[in-house]
């Protein structure tokens, strides 16, 4: 009773999942295995305790002692059953469990992932076909996988050769405007030379190529700084409206316009040559020929965004690099022409065109064109029934929009549009 016990459960797993490492877990070989049974023996220096005995240090004598634990019917488990136990499914020697026992299990797992592996390498191995097999069948294809910079190279090679014909050197051009969108290879497209060949592809005297040379510049500029300046010093903005202000046709004159549009946003120095070289009435001249109605909205829009550009750009936060474009802005008398030239007409007059998509551009166009038009809008007898009619017309369809449950529709926004010009006009 005056005995210490300690009761080591080498079966018990630490929190990793792994069984713990003790002095008792020594190659059978290596040590003298003690046998253990259900009276406490002494044990001796060196010998192997097997897992799951009961151990403990007398008190009386100073010697360890161990011996078989109890089950939990009160019996102990037998040496055979612990082994089973330990080793699952794994045949052991009814006398013992040596290091070659366990090697030879080790050996048997390790053989059983080795052909679970093969089988799976195999099973891959028949679904796909080998990098080099690939290359080889690529090679007898003379498949060669080509760069952007190399494709844009033999396109303004073969648009810019005499040899090819009219439609090799359209359809050059319409590959490269898919390309020259990407701001990196629309630089590319500039110091390979390829922005002033399509520049002088302007003053062709085949419509097509005029066409396609217009599209293919418009997507290079957009939203590039860089191409935009080189575009301007090349001479693009004076050929561009030349487009615009002689007989053209109408698919000539839209990528024209596109192309123009996109030198202009976002570039000042652009905006005050447009004025000076008179942009304005050559857009304005749009509206006095026959069959150019699909080009109305497109020129109302492109002036509503540049009057809002300058205007939000008055209003935000400024820095060094601000009030320097600021002052750029400044130099652009933009609202100034408009209202000299008529333009508050020509864009209210509009308003009587059918579709509501260019009703709402208009619309938008009018608001801000109201700070500075408010008197010759009030003076136009034909606005304020055109206004009139609007509402009514709006007013249905809003109705209509909310008995269907769309409380805040498009026509609502449309109907909220005009009774706020009807309201400034009072």
């Amino acid at each position: 009773e005056f005995a210490l016990t300690k009761i080591e459960e080498s079966d018990i797993k630490d929190d990793s999942g792994k069984e713990p490492i003790t002095e008792d877990d020594g190659d059978p070989e290596d040590l003298e295995v003690f046998y253990p049974t259900h009276q406490w023996q002494t044990l001796r220096p060196g010998n192997a305790v097997p897992a799951g005995s009961r151990v403990r240090l007398n008190l009386q004598t100073g010697e360890r002692e161990a011996k078989l634990p109890d089950s939990e019917n009160g019996k102990s488990d037998t040496r055979e059953e612990r082994k089973r136990k330990r080793l699952g499914k794994v045949d052991v020697d009814s006398n013992s469990f040596t290091s070659q026992e366990l090697k030879k299990a080790l050996a048997k797992m390790k053989e059983s992932e080795k052909a679970e592996r093969k089988a799976h390498e195999e099973e891959v191995r028949k679904k796909f076909r080998p990098i080099e097999q690939l290359k080889e069948e690529f090679e007898k294809l003379n498949v060669k996988m080509e760069t952007d910079y190399e494709i844009m190279v033999k396109l303004i090679s073969k648009f810019n050769s005499s040899a090819s014909t009219l439609d090799e050197k359209v359809a050059a051009l319409y590959d490269l405007e898919y390309y020259v969108h990407q701001v990196d290879n629309a630089k590319d497209f500039l110091s390979m030379g390829g922005l002033q060949l399509v520049i002088d592809g302007l003053n062709s005297t085949e419509a097509a190529l005029k066409e396609h040379a217009a599209f293919v510049l418009g997507a290079a500029l957009s939203s590039n700084p860089k191409v935009q300046i080189e575009a301007i010093e090349g001479g693009a903005l004076q050929k561009l409206l030349v487009i615009l202000a002689t007989e053209q046709p109408l698919a000539v004159k839209k990528k024209a316009l596109f192309a123009l549009s996109s030198m202009l946003r976002h570039f000042p120095y652009a905006q005050q040559q447009f004025l000076k070289l008179g942009g304005l009435q050559v857009l304005r001249s749009l509206f006095r020929q026959k069959g150019m109605e699909t080009l109305y909205v497109r020129v109302v829009t492109l002036l509503y965004d540049l009057i809002m550009e300058k205007m939000l750009l008055e209003d935000s936060q400024h820095g060094d690099q601000m009030e320097e474009k600021i002052h750029q802005y400044r130099q652009v008398k933009l609202v100034p022409a408009v209202v000299e030239q008529d333009w508050c007409v020509v864009v209210s007059n509009l308003l009587a065109m059918p579709e509501h998509d260019t009703r709402e551009k208009v619309l938008k166009t009018v608001g801000v064109l109201m700070a500075f038009c408010k008197e010759r809008y009030r003076g136009d007898q034909a606005l304020s029934t055109t206004l009139s009619l609007l509402r009514s017309e709006y007013e249905e369809l809003a109705a209509e929009e909310q008995r269907e449950g769309d409380k805040d529709g498009y026509f609502k926004e449309l109907l909220g549009s005009v009774n706020t010009i009807i309201q400034e006009l009072r």
